[in-house]
């Protein structure tokens, strides 16, 4: 067993090096440019919904809050004619990535801190690479990509989305583990 204290600057290096290869990969000319397609008929819809003022959230269309309303012959409709959404509302105002960011920042800590822990647990001091490798790539893996399946299996989100999250999931957890590797304690 390793002690976790001892592997603090491992976590922290991991962190950091995943927070600029996410930037990387999200600011460049990669793989989720087209993530998010535009609504056909923006502007219509824009008008339609805008005046609602619907709060920051997550909104599911249509909704019911009973399995004998879900059966009911009036849902049964309301699915049948569509539209069927779940939304998420952002707040109004231009974007702002700073606290975004940081939550993403701490977010990173945590898988770190989870991948050093989990592997502190498995091996003593002075493990080889490929042994740290694999437990603090695995357990990051886990963090970085296989928690958002879910969402394709649920809500509908696009697997070919879900796919490319799992890839920087993937490289995510390479250099976790590549960190974890290089830096565990002798």
């Amino acid at each position: 067993m390793t002690d976790l204290g001892s592997l603090l600057l491992p976590i922290i290096v991991a962190a950091v090096a995943v927070f600029i290869a996410s930037s990387i990969i999200h600011m460049g000319p990669f793989w989720h440019k087209r993530d998010y397609p535009q609504v056909p008929d923006e502007e219509r819809f824009r008008a339609a919904v805008g005046p609602l003022n619907i709060p920051q959230g997550e909104y599911m269309v249509p909704r019911c809050f009973s399995s004998s309303e879900m059966k009911s012959a009036e849902f049964q409709a309301k699915i049948a004619a569509g539209p069927n959404m779940i939304l998420t509302v952002l707040p109004k105002g231009p974007f702002r990535m700073g606290g975004t960011l940081a939550k993403w920042f701490v977010y990173t800590l945590l898988v770190s801190l989870f991948a050093g822990y989990v592997a502190g647990a498995a091996l003593p001091p002075g493990s080889a690479y490929l042994p740290v490798f694999r437990f603090a790539g695995v357990t990051a893996f886990l963090g970085y990509a296989v928690a958002l399946w879910q969402v394709s299996i649920w809500w509908g989100r696009s697997w070919g989305m879900t796919a490319r999250t799992t890839l920087d999931g993937l490289i995510y957890a390479l250099v976790t583990a590549g960190i974890f590797g290089a830096m565990w304690p002798s």
